[in-house]
């Protein structure tokens, strides 16, 4: 495995074959990804840690969904990716869909987990608010965020059938740095959707019928707006499962995402 800092922003590369380039969430990270890595065999697998997020709170300014979509093309374009498979979790989703748009020839497909189009009003309130906590109360603000959100976003059955599932999302959330964390929170809040219409590229949308977030009618819902010409998007809902579907549900979305990229050779 290969590690690049490019502008700032940590990238894992490993492998070879077709790209996959694998942008995270909120409060996310490259290991996200890792228990979907096998479906991943045979391919090149380029993962992300945001602007902002884990090893790429360095980056400076304002954050927004637009520069992370800027950051996922400069990434391409550094390590030479001219077309490849997108993976998106949660705020990551809203970033697949923007390069999507912008750039449909680089796109080859999409696989989204935990996806959504923009957040509702309630939601935006609640990211502005989290921002303020991890911004005024640092570490200590960040250990209670983590701690509400593992039990707000994870299944009740993941928390009492797999724990280890429920203590990644505590420390993926706990260990982020308390400044990024917030302006992750306000990109978040402030995010416009993108111009669905031009994304052409072949969809999968996961998620579980517990997610909140991303509940299975808005899902729905979205597909009927995704897939453009190849008839709307795929949608997988995981039974007894929250918003973290990699890591809830690691072998139910390596199962769905090795057919859909199998579809796409």
């Amino acid at each position: 495995m290969a590690l690049h800092l490019i502008d700032k922003t940590a990238v894992e590369d490993e492998g070879s074959g077709d790209a996959v380039v694998c942008v995270h969430g909120l409060g996310g990270s490259t290991n996200t990804w890792t228990p979907l890595m096998a479906a991943l065999g045979g391919m090149r697998v380029v993962r992300i840690d945001m602007p902002g997020s884990a090893r790429s709170t360095g980056v400076s300014g304002v954050i927004s969904i637009e520069r992370l979509a800027e950051c996922v093309l400069a990434v391409c374009a550094r390590l030479g990716i001219q077309r490849g498979h997108l993976l998106g979790h949660s705020m990551g989703t809203i970033v697949c869909q923007h390069v999507a748009a912008a750039q449909p020839k680089l796109v080859r497909s999409l696989a989204l987990f935990g996806p959504l189009i923009q957040p509702h009003d309630a939601a935006r309130a609640a990211m502005r608010t989290r921002a303020a906590k991890a911004r005024g109360e640092s570490w200590a603000g960040m250990q209670e965020i983590a701690t509400t959100l593992m039990n707000a976003a994870t299944s009740a059955d993941t928390r009492q059938r797999t724990p280890a599932a429920a203590a990644f999302v505590r420390e993926s959330l706990m260990r982020q740095d308390p400044e990024g964390y917030a302006r992750s929170c306000e990109c978040l809040a402030d995010a416009k959707p993108a111009e669905l219409e031009r994304i052409t590229a072949p969809t999968l949308l996961v998620t579980g019928d517990e997610d909140t977030v991303a509940p299975p009618q808005a899902v729905r819902a979205m597909a009927e707006r995704l897939g453009g010409v190849h008839g709307g998007a795929r949608v997988v809902v995981l039974n007894k499962c929250g918003h973290w579907t990699p890591i809830e549900r690691p072998e139910d979305c390596a199962r769905e995402l090795r057919a859909f990229l199998a579809a796409q050779r």
